[in-house]
């Protein structure tokens, strides 16, 4: 039975071809209808009286509507409000003999303008196949999304981050964590630490530029500036900064809170950046 009325799956699937678009895969319009028609020729009483032939167009029908559903990209109450604009553009076309404006549309449908923008929008959105013979969209189409190798780099220099944050001297490392990881003002900080809102606004400017200059060090050798004094004892620690962020780097231990941080021996913070 299955074999005899096979014809009907290829029938109805070149009905429905010529109103969808071509990106719709024939093959799969009908595999869903072979499947229906096997499961009508299983699940047919012939005590019904009505003929097999109808009852199986009326199951491969809806297998291959469903199918195309499943193609769709769009929800259901989107298609409807679509078909709703439509039909209010046709009236409003007919009873005034031009193009009705968007905001005539929202006024017939009792919606807001931009939800007649979003209507339109849906109703011209279209899904294009990469398959499609002698389409160039493949050639189009660009990936944003980050390589595997960008990956890797931005979560290194996230690593290398941390370990900066993390030895930097005390009051700048109280300073940067707190404004930029913490999201604490100013005047919170300087009451902390005792001293002025412009002494912050210093901490701060002088953490960023060591921060800068340590992970330079590690990443962009060159862009490090070049010290006045090669021997004198800024550059000295700074040098020890350096290195310490790159052997904290090294054995992983990017927690805030669980590696002592490294001080200035002198309990001063401006002279790390000369």
């Amino acid at each position: 039975m299955v074999v005899q009325h096979l014809p009907l799956v290829g029938y109805n699937v070149s009905e429905v071809l010529h109103r969808v678009p071509p990106t719709v895969s024939r093959d799969e319009l009908a595999s869903a209808g072979a499947l229906a028609l096997v499961l009508a020729a299983r699940a047919y009483d012939p005590s019904t009286n009505v003929p097999f032939a109808r009852y199986a167009t009326l199951r491969i029908k809806g297998a291959i509507l469903d199918e195309l559903r499943s193609m769709d990209w769009a929800s259901r109450g989107a298609r409807r409000r679509s078909r709703e604009l439509e039909a209010a553009a046709e009236r409003l076309r007919a009873a005034l003999g031009r193009t009705p404006t968007r905001a005539e549309l929202a006024e017939t449908l009792g919606v807001e303008v931009g939800a007649v923008d979003a209507a339109r929008a849906d109703a011209e959105r279209r899904v294009l196949s990469l398959d499609v013979p002698d389409s160039n969209v493949a050639d189009v189409v660009r990936d944003e999304s980050r390589t595997p190798e960008e990956h890797l780099l931005a979560s290194e220099r996230v690593h290398w981050l941390r370990a900066a944050v993390a030895e930097l001297p005390e009051k700048l490392r109280v300073v940067i964590a707190g404004l930029y990881l913490e999201d604490r003002s100013i005047a919170e900080l300087a009451v902390d630490l005792g001293v002025t809102q412009s002494r912050i606004s210093q901490l701060r400017t002088e953490g960023l530029v060591l921060l800068r200059d340590g992970l330079n060090s590690a990443f962009d050798p060159d862009l490090v500036p070049a010290p006045e004094r090669p021997d004198g004892v800024a550059e000295r620690r700074r040098q020890a900064y350096y290195a310490s962020i790159a052997a904290r780097a090294a054995l992983g231990a990017v927690h805030l809170d669980t590696v002592p941080h490294q001080r200035d021996a002198a309990g001063h913070t401006a002279d790390l950046v000369g």
